[in-house]
């Protein structure tokens, strides 16, 4: 059987007693610590969780420390919880593994273990074989906007809808960087909803002024809007030529791919519907709501010829790789350029 997903997990210990040990892997490490915290309050009584509970380092861990954390009886409770992390950091042939592997042959019935992959590091076939694997991986939009409404209820917080709609077009699909932001306008708002302006005034982002709204005005190749746009989005926290230019990068290929679709004889009133199929299948991350992106993407491609927009890519590119040397001093302009370049037509580039 294949490993879970982060929802059947969360279905399964609806069900019943979860499994003595389990293996989370995967690149949405906020999704780990949820999913954590979902096996702990199942299985330990929470008036003796301060007992029954320890987190540690895999690098830290040494064979017997490992053993004593694992079969050591749980206090005034059923069942404790241990959960290690770091696990990219314990090679094979370390004797703490192997005492680790021994133990997932017979682990203890009042021990739960909760073994934590870091993200970017590729699952551990043989842990997984041995343990309850979770495959956590990062969650698609429209999962996105309703994790959003989920923790900022955990955080006694409720946003108006143009909030929370600016708040994702600014921060994207970045769950612990919507997690910092949902608890700093938890403390600003207190009881009442957050407004529009106070996830503007704390993300540092106005109406008008997102990296989506620069790369509408660069895609409808309105290229003197899109320039006055670089500098406000760049002057915003986390944002950087590099990330401008990927979200440029892949409006253009997707608005190629429509306009590939169009060429290819798909009528321009199905086109969003095609595109959508496309996204369903690949599940790209990042895109915000794919039902959104599909409809832009096909209402971009009438603008645009395949030429014009395998041009525009090269820009791209070009421009990526200036933004990454070394010696660059001026993202601003490069970034200008790009977008005054690209809104160009064809003939006039020509």
């Amino acid at each position: 059987m294949g490993p879970l997903t982060f929802d059947a997990l969360l279905r399964s210990l609806k069900q019943g007693a979860p499994d003595p040990v389990y293996y989370l892997h995967g690149d949405e490490d906020v999704l780990k610590d949820e999913a954590i915290r979902a096996l702990v309050e199942r299985a330990v009584d929470p008036a003796a969780r301060d007992f029954n509970v320890d987190q540690r380092s895999a690098a830290d861990l040494d064979p017997e420390a490992f053993h004593t954390l694992v079969n050591t009886p749980p206090l005034l409770a059923a069942t404790r919880a241990v959960v290690i992390r770091g696990l990219g950091q314990l090679r094979k042939t370390t004797k703490v593994r192997q005492e680790l592997v021994r133990y997932l042959d017979s682990p203890s019935p009042t021990t739960l273990l909760v073994l934590v992959q870091g993200a970017g590091e590729p699952p551990d076939t043989e842990l997984a074989s041995r343990a309850t694997a979770v495959a956590v991986n990062p969650l698609p939009p429209a999962r996105v906007e309703r994790w959003v409404a989920h923790h900022a209820s955990r955080l006694g917080l409720t946003l108006a809808p143009d909030a929370a709609e600016l708040l994702l077009a600014a921060v994207g699909n970045d769950l612990a960087a919507l997690a910092r932001e949902l608890e700093k306008l938890a403390a600003v708002a207190g009881s009442r909803p957050a407004t529009r302006d106070e996830v503007a005034a704390l993300v540092g982002v106005r109406r008008g002024e997102t990296v989506q709204d620069l790369v509408d005005a660069a895609l409808e190749r309105r290229g003197a809007a899109a320039a006055r746009l670089v500098e406000p989005v760049l002057e915003q926290a986390g944002m950087s030529g590099v990330r401008i230019v990927t979200a440029l990068a892949t409006a253009l290929v997707g608005t190629a791919l429509a306009r590939a679709e169009l060429d290819r004889g798909a009528p321009q009133v199905r086109l969003a519907s095609v595109i959508l199929s496309h996204l369903r299948a690949a599940r790209p991350y990042g895109l915000g709501s794919w039902d959104q992106t599909a409809e832009r993407w096909a209402r971009w491609a009438g603008a645009w010829s395949a030429a014009a927009l395998s041009r525009a890519l090269r820009l791209a590119l070009d421009a990526d790789r200036a933004l990454k040397s070394s010696t660059v001093t001026d993202e601003r302009g490069i970034l200008e350029q790009l977008v005054l370049l690209c809104a160009v037509p064809e003939r006039e580039a020509a």
